[in-house]
């Protein structure tokens, strides 16, 4: 049955009846108050908990806001953010490994004690989640869940610092082995780590701006006045394609100068362009588009598990307070509120938003956000262990890489 249309007169009619009442209402403003008041009454007296007035449908919110802040959880744990938390001193169980287990490592920068570090407390420190416990990392349990499987860091020298640790983590836990057990080989921008009982790879490829650039020779380049192809990254994306699990990191080599060369076309073309660019938000953002298109063409999300680590801050430059200097320091900061400097909120909002925008696409990336958790730490970096020069970039091992993999750990082997 057809719905009758309605009669404009009786629009109209309906209109000056309503006119009419507020007339009577200005006419009679006593009456008007003594309604208002009995209204309010009615409403204050009726049961709060059927949140059917406006004061119980504000209280409802209030308690479901409430509600979400205390079983918000940031991780693979139910009620947890893993992220948010302190550091605890514990001499008892840390280090979780030896330095002098990691002989791979030689005497890059990592090795601060090789390299001679001679206070080791920064390697007795447990990182505390405020509602839970950080996993206890178990290597065998990693290899047996990475069985037949690969598993790729990709990113920058904080990217091969948190390989390095996570290599440590795992060899660590089991005899010495022979060259039957394991082998690390260099391919190119590849560093394999084979575990060959398992037939699992543990790798990490050198790709400091996630785009192609003329930085990406793994052992000849620099960051400064770098060229970057920003709209290109298949020559290097192809070697992940058949990755198990990806964890990306790309933020130092963004922040290390004041200027980019941007190209558009290839080095060796006659009409490439170049463009000179201030470094800028924006930029990183064009570059992160580049891979967050790449990867909804290339990367099958069913088969690989994605992560992105958010930036590991630095502890030295013109904007850092001499007091957060990573120079002598043998302590974390222990004020909660603090926040790095060189930590740049609208660098992370561009990453957060890529990914917001990748999720909705189809495709998820997990968000580890290591940064604040890091940023206390300044106390363990090389500092001028390194080759004479002060380093407040990278990190000690035993040390702070290590419970980036602790979390890391925490959702792969509870996905």
């Amino acid at each position: 049955m057809k719905a009758l249309a309605k009669d404009p007169e009786d629009e109209i009619n309906t209109k000056t009846k309503d006119v009419k009442r507020w007339k009577y209402a200005v006419k009679c403003p006593h009456i008007t108050s003594i309604i208002l008041i009995a209204l309010v009454a009615i409403g204050t007296l009726r049961p709060m908990q059927k949140y059917d007035n406006f004061f119980g449908i504000s209280n409802l919110l209030l308690l479901k806001q409430e509600q979400i802040h205390v079983t918000k959880n940031i991780g693979p744990i139910p009620g947890c953010n893993l992220f948010s938390g302190k550091w605890i001193y514990d001499n008892a169980s840390y280090p979780l490994y030896e330095e002098e287990q990691c002989s791979f490592l030689g005497n890059r920068f990592p090795a601060c004690k090789k390299n001679g570090r001679e206070d080791f407390k920064y390697q007795q420190w447990r990182w505390q989640p405020h509602h839970c416990d950080t996993p206890r990392f178990n290597g065998s349990a990693l290899l047996e869940r990475l069985r037949g499987k690969k598993l790729i860091f990709v990113g920058d020298s904080l990217g091969r610092n948190q390989w390095e640790s996570m290599i440590c983590l795992t060899i660590t836990q089991f005899p010495p082995p022979s060259l039957k057990s394991w082998k690390l080989e260099t391919e190119g921008n590849f560093l394999n780590f084979h575990f060959y009982e398992y037939n699992a790879t543990i790798a990490f490829y050198w790709e400091p701006f996630l785009v192609e650039s003329d930085g990406d020779n793994a052992a000849r380049h620099t960051p400064h006045n770098a060229t970057i192809r920003i709209k290109s990254i298949e020559n290097h994306g192809r070697h992940w394609i058949d990755a198990d699990i990806l964890v990306f990191d790309t933020f130092a080599w963004w922040v290390v100068g004041h200027w980019f060369t941007i190209l558009w076309g290839s080095f060796e073309g006659r009409d490439s362009i170049y463009k000179m660019a201030e470094v800028k938000p924006r930029l990183y953002e064009m570059a992160l588009n580049t891979w967050s298109d790449w990867l909804e063409m290339q990367i099958n999300p069913s088969k690989t598990k994605m992560f992105f680590m958010s930036h590991s801050p630095f502890h030295y430059g013109p904007a850092v307070p001499k007091i957060y200097h990573c120079i002598g320091k043998k302590e974390p900061i222990g004020d909660d509120k603090y926040w790095p400097s060189s930590a740049s909120r609208d660098f992370m909002q561009v990453v957060e938003s890529v990914i917001e925008k990748l999720e909705e696409r189809g495709i998820k990336i997990e968000y580890m956000n290591i940064t604040q958790l890091s940023g206390y730490r300044v106390d363990a970096h090389p500092s001028v262990l390194a080759g004479n020069r002060s380093d407040c970039l990278h990190w000690c091992l035993p040390g702070v890489p290590d419970v980036w993999n602790q979390l890391l750990y925490a959702y792969i082997i509870n996905s």
